[in-house]
């Protein structure tokens, strides 16, 4: 059992709501469109999970192999860091977490385009295979793009673009403007939940010389950034919400508004990177909220 609950530390499940945003905004708006599928639901939620699952794994490997994960850093103990997990038994658990993902992904392919689409088959094969490198690239190897300042990009396109956009193809076999203000939400949320990390650890990813785009900007530069991803956010999803207004629940959403308003009013106080721990959560558990809330309100469309 001890193995076990190791294992699933290492695999971060706290990160999975977030993961999962943009799946439940798509899912909903395809629903709103009237091309909702439960058996594509299920596989696209089961397909991000795994490639959430592979992420963390990867970036407890990456990290630790290169010692960016020591002593200074604030945030809670890696496995590999800890001892608990050996890098080899890591790369093993990163493997076989790579063919789940296929698996998943080759199913989910099929059944939302069966064998007749075959131009979008290749593009979201292309996407899977993307996908996978970048969960896998962010820590590890000697070109990790984590380590140059790229994070925030990737974040946003496959937590944001791609979870949304894509998922929302998945399911009506093309792309609509509807898409385009929750995409941008999703994304500019999961970036700042990833801006949180890096602000947490500026000092210890300088030291090893992990140069996140908190680092590059420095810790003034690096909250304005913050302000901007969250403010951003709000505004992509209230231009969703006044544009396909029907019904006063349709902004139902808005009442996510209050814990990110609280979140920067903590942001723009805080001294002490070690103190932006707990926000982590908190912008993360949020997200999820708006997405639960917005596709809430898009029942009544």
């Amino acid at each position: 059992m001890k193995n076990v609950s190791i294992w699933v530390s290492a695999m971060r499940l706290r990160t999975l709501p977030l993961s999962i945003s943009g799946i439940i905004v798509a899912s909903s708006l395809a629903y709103y469109k009237g091309h909702f599928s439960i058996s594509i639901c299920v596989l696209a939620l089961l397909t991000t999970i795994s490639l959430q699952v592979l992420s963390n794994l990867a970036n407890d490997y990456g990290d630790g192999v290169k010692g960016t994960d020591n002593e200074d850093r604030i945030g809670p103990e890696r496995a590999i860091q800890s001892g608990a997990i050996t890098p080899q038994s890591m790369l093993k658990a990163i493997k076989l977490n790579i063919f789940i993902c296929c698996v998943l992904a080759f199913t989910l392919i099929l059944t939302a385009f069966g064998v007749h689409n075959i131009m979008l088959i290749f593009i979201f094969f292309g996407l899977a295979i993307a996908s996978v490198i970048a969960a896998m690239k962010y820590t590890m190897g000697t070109n990790a793009y984590g380590y140059k300042g790229l994070g925030d990009i990737f974040v946003f396109l496959f937590f944001g673009v791609v979870s949304v956009v894509g998922c929302y193809v998945l399911y009506v076999k093309t792309v609509h403007c509807i898409v385009i203000f929750p995409a941008i939400t999703i994304g500019a949320l999961s970036a700042a939940v990833l801006n949180l990390n890096n602000m947490r650890d500026i000092e210890s990813d300088a030291t090893a010389q992990k140069l996140t785009l908190a680092v590059k900007l420095g810790k003034k530069a690096a909250k304005a950034y913050h302000y901007t991803l969250i403010i951003g956010a709000i505004v992509a999803s209230l231009l969703f919400g006044v544009t396909y207004y029907k019904t006063p629940l349709n902004l139902v959403y808005v009442l996510a508004y209050i814990p990110l308003g609280l979140h920067l009013k903590t942001v723009v106080k805080n001294k002490q990177p070690q103190l932006l721990d707990p926000e982590l959560k908190k912008v993360a558990l949020t997200t999820f909220l708006l997405a639960l809330l917005l596709a809430f309100g898009n029942c009544f469309n």
